[in-house]
């Protein structure tokens, strides 16, 4: 009966029964020889009424009472509406409609668990079960509003390192797992300080690898500084995941409360420039942040917009050096180095800018710059006869940007670039670390030509089983390797063993850094024949590169082509 109303079903309930009373009563008192007794009818008719009458108010009691339970339920969901989910449901709603009252009290229940399980979402790490960056700020701005001691607080910005080859060769759940694990030791460090009397701690995952730690009373910064051994010495003991056992350590930035700031953002600031410096010193130290620091951190930031300003203005140039076959008396291939044309300093070698464009992200636009300029070049000497490969140099920001591969091809393409005109360098860690994707996008492009080499091998930690499976042509050993390989036996025994490794896998081997004909002579007894390094030729620009190294150089003997190389450029 949608649509009827409670008071019209009582009304249709009364007439129905006083409809039956009345029929009943003429049937039960009809007589054969009294068929028509007007009086007979009179009664069965006020009978009728008396019980439709009766029914009916007996209805109107029951609507009453249904609709005041009605009434009650609506204004308890009303209540609910509003946040009220801890009051029960009213007793007369379970008396007049127990269906009703059980689906509230289920329903009750169940917005309850969902509102708990979003506020845990929404302050605390799912990983680790720490305070989330939301609650983590939170809580230290109100402990900062209610401070009233006059001691020190402090802050620790704490970035785990090697915590990126965890993940990439363990996997994310592994990854997951060691960050749970670094979570325990935190909180355990927290708890020895409580023991000893520095008070509880505020403890925090902000993102990824980083997490916070806030001492909201201190006695002083040695005490910040005690902790942050804790810190590192709790962090430096081996992990252990399963069958796998895993070695980290942290780089940790700290900022004093009110020396470094009396915000929670000064103070972040300040932590996170203080953790960047000890991570740029060589990782597993703990900084304290100082005015100097600040200066460098703004002197870096200012040359973050220098450098987005220079790509505007087409600031950057690019040099050559030549890498010298001796064998064949010429120079093989030309590596591609940036410069920057500072319109206020002198030329800016890449040493000074390349590690601040990695950090900040610009590496990726200046890297197509410099492959769309590499491209053009290579074009412009294919088409003149030149046969010399143009090697560049791929960082790891740069391979790791999911469109890498296509936007080299576009720049191939548009310039019409011959794929064997170019060689791709790429460091050693990073070609240990690649992951298969990567692999086989480089593998893709050998196929079509473009040559593949390892840069500064020897300054990291290769497993030569995977070396001999990764698609690359030529390994060059790095400046450290042969640095004192004409003075030290161990030297040119580590470089004949390196030599023959890769030579015995089928590939090309070119030494860098070379500083004298010394360590020519010796590496060309090891059975090396391709060099690069000052000692040959300087890095230069492409005209002069040109005019020197395009042709073959065949006026003396190969034992001494190095060495006239070396006075023409002079």
């Amino acid at each position: 009966m949608r649509g009827v109303t409670l008071k019209s079903r009582a009304t249709a309930f009364a007439c129905s029964a006083g409809a039956l009373v009345f029929i009943l009563s003429l049937v039960l008192g009809y007589t054969p020889d009294q068929p028509d007794d007007i009086g007979h009818i009179s009664r069965a008719l006020i009978i009728a009424i008396l019980c439709g009458t009766m029914s009916w108010a007996s209805a109107r009691q029951t609507v009453a009472t249904t609709a005041t339970a009605i009434d009650t339920a609506t204004d308890r969901l009303l209540s609910a509406a509003h946040g009220d989910l801890q009051s029960p449901v009213p007793a007369d709603i379970a008396h007049e409609l127990p269906d009703l009252a059980v689906a509230m009290e289920s329903l009750f229940s169940q917005v309850r668990t969902n509102l708990d399980h979003v506020q845990t979402l929404a302050l605390f790490d799912q990983i680790t079960g720490l305070a989330n960056r939301t609650s983590f700020c939170r809580q230290v701005e109100r402990h900062l509003a209610e401070r009233v001691e006059e001691g020190k607080a402090a802050l620790f910005f704490i970035d785990l390192d090697g915590f990126k080859s965890v993940n990439d060769t363990l996997g994310h759940a592994a990854g997951d797992q060691l960050l749970a694990r670094v979570a325990g030791r935190l909180r355990e460090v927290v708890m020895a300080q409580v023991s000893a009397g520095s008070g509880d701690a505020v403890i925090g995952r902000l993102a990824g690898d980083e997490f916070t730690m806030f001492f909201p009373n201190l006695p002083g910064q040695s005490a910040a500084a005690r902790i942050a051994r804790a810190i590192q010495f709790a962090l430096g003991e081996r992990f252990d995941l399963g069958s796998q056992h895993v070695d980290l350590g942290a780089s940790i930035g700290i900022a004093c409360y009110p020396d470094h700031g009396d915000t929670l953002t000064a103070l972040l600031r300040a932590a996170d420039v203080a953790m960047y410096h000890a991570k740029h010193n060589g990782r597993g130290r703990a900084e304290m942040y100082t005015a100097q620091l600040a200066l460098e951190a703004a002197d870096r930031a200012d040359l973050e917009r220098e450098l987005v300003l220079a790509l505007q203005r087409n600031e950057f140039l690019l040099e050559f050096q030549p890498q010298i076959d001796i064998g064949k008396g010429s120079a093989v291939a030309a590596e591609a180095l940036v410069r920057w044309a500072h319109p206020e300093r002198n030329l800016i070698m890449p040493g000074s800018f390349v590690p601040v464009a990695e950090e900040s992200g610009v590496i990726v636009a200046l890297g197509d710059w410099v492959m769309d300029k590499v491209c053009e070049t290579a074009a412009r000497w294919a088409a003149i006869g030149i046969s010399q490969r143009i090697a560049i140099n791929i960082s790891t920001r740069e391979l790791g940007q999911a469109d890498f591969f296509l936007r080299l091809r576009h720049a191939i393409a548009t310039h019409k670039t011959p794929p064997a005109m170019l060689e791709l360098e790429i460091s050693e860690s990073l070609a240990m670390e690649m992951e298969q994707r990567i692999l086989n996008q480089l593998a893709a492009l050998r196929r079509d030509g473009v040559r593949v080499a390892i840069d500064d091998f020897g300054t990291g930690y290769s497993n030569l089983s995977r070396l001999k499976e990764l698609p690359v042509d030529r390994i060059k050993i790095d400046r450290s390797l042969v640095r004192d390989i004409a003075t030290s036996a161990e030297a040119r025994t580590i470089c004949s063993a390196v030599v023959g490794l890769i030579q015995g896998l089928g590939l090309e081997v070119v030494v860098e850094g070379i500083e004298n004909e010394a360590q020519i002579d010796m590496l060309r007894v090891i059975g090396c024949t391709q060099f690069q390094g000052y000692h040959l030729a300087m890095p230069t620009g492409e005209q002069d590169y040109l005019d020197r190294f395009a042709g073959t150089i065949t006026s003396v003997g190969p034992e001494r082509q190095s060495h006239l190389l070396f006075l023409r450029q002079s």
